[in-house]
């Protein structure tokens, strides 16, 4: 357990995006959340920008390295986002981002230019080469402006950067499916001419059934599939140099066992307990990432305007799940534990 978490995620705005990715839990056009949530007549679910203010202050002398708006909407839609950008600024605070690539609101030459001097990270969603697969898993995008944005963003980044400034680093992020399966090579190809810095993503949490034959972990033959793709992109990696020479880094490319219940080898690690944070928009401190609903099932810590931030981060009740994770049914079958010897941020 460390003192002080070094990253904190805020949900700051889930109920807001402007696309309907097919795995997102909140808006896949399989999800009922948003239409039950405005049948029943329910406002979208934004944070109070204050009680982001709250946390920062409290942690002012030992702030996070980095902060994330909300990963489960698009955070660019956020009402307060250039509040956000004045905390990193006041606290020396990195942002880092995960977006949908369309850069609502203001354009991608206009978000370059406020993000990049705060930014650590920018992970920008993408989910296939051909506009077929991008546009089918990440419904409402349009392929050539994704590319285009991205393009833009990273010459801006690069802009500023040999001019003195800050160095962003921007990541595409994407979904591993049995869909996107056979252009996930050439989606590191694409970052490589890019000069995008990483390519990162993650195996899919099955919300619906509608998508429990895109899981690459489902059978012995989908993981076997998925094993000879990782080690292609590991050499396309290699063989495909970023115009500055360097190759593009490949995060969660790692070959797979066959577990029919799906539970993850026990020697392996939670990266996120006694760690990061999560804050979700009304104030509740969560302990990470998995899915809203399972991840109420870890227990219940208080919310961080009423308790304190700092007295649930070193309560008992926290302390007991970081010491007794592995024997939880969620921790055993989770798809974000990593091999002890670590993993890059």
């Amino acid at each position: 357990m460390s003192d002080y978490p070094w990253r904190i995620t805020f949900d700051t705005n889930p109920d807001d995006c402007n696309l309907k990715c097919v795995m997102c839990e909140e808006h896949s056009p399989f999800s009922q959340r948003q239409a039950d949530r405005i049948a029943c007549g329910q406002p979208s679910r934004r944070m109070d920008i204050r009680v982001l203010e709250q946390v920062l202050d409290e942690l002012k002398d030992h702030p996070p390295r980095e902060i994330i708006p909300s990963t489960m909407g698009e955070p660019l839609l956020y009402q307060d986002f250039d509040r956000i950008i004045g905390l990193c600024r006041l606290y020396g605070i990195r942002l880092n981002l995960t977006t949908n690539g369309t850069f609502p609101r203001r354009g991608v030459q206009e978000w370059a230019r406020i993000i990049i001097p705060v930014g650590s990270d920018v992970k920008i969603s993408f989910n296939g080469v051909s506009a077929a697969t991008q546009q089918s898993i990440m419904r409402n995008t349009q392929l050539e402006t994704v590319i285009d944005n991205i393009r833009n963003f990273v010459r801006l980044r690069d802009e500023l950067a040999v001019a003195g400034g800050n160095y962003c680093s921007v990541t595409l992020q994407l979904t591993f499916l049995e869909q996107n399966l056979s252009e996930i090579p050439d989606v590191v190809r694409l970052a490589a001419a890019l000069n995008v810095d990483r390519v990162k993503g993650h195996h899919l949490w099955v919300h619906f059934p509608e998508m429990r034959d895109q899981d690459l972990r489902r059978s012995p033959e989908s993981v076997a599939r998925w094993n000879k793709t990782a080690k292609e992109c590991q050499a396309v990696a290699t063989e495909n140099p970023r115009p500055n020479g360097k190759s593009v880094r490949l995060e969660n490319f790692s070959l797979l066992g066959f577990h029919p219940e799906h539970e993850v080898p026990a020697e392996s690690e939670c990266p996120f307990l006694g760690k990061e944070a999560w804050v979700n928009h009304a104030g509740r401190f969560d302990p990470c990432c998995a899915p809203d609903e399972l991840r109420k099932g870890l227990g219940h810590f208080g919310l961080v305007q009423k308790s304190g931030f700092l007295n649930i981060w070193k309560g008992e009740t926290y302390h007991r799940l970081a010491e007794d994770y592995r024997g939880h049914p969620l921790c055993q079958s989770c798809l974000m534990r990593r091999p002890v010897e670590g993993r890059k941020e």
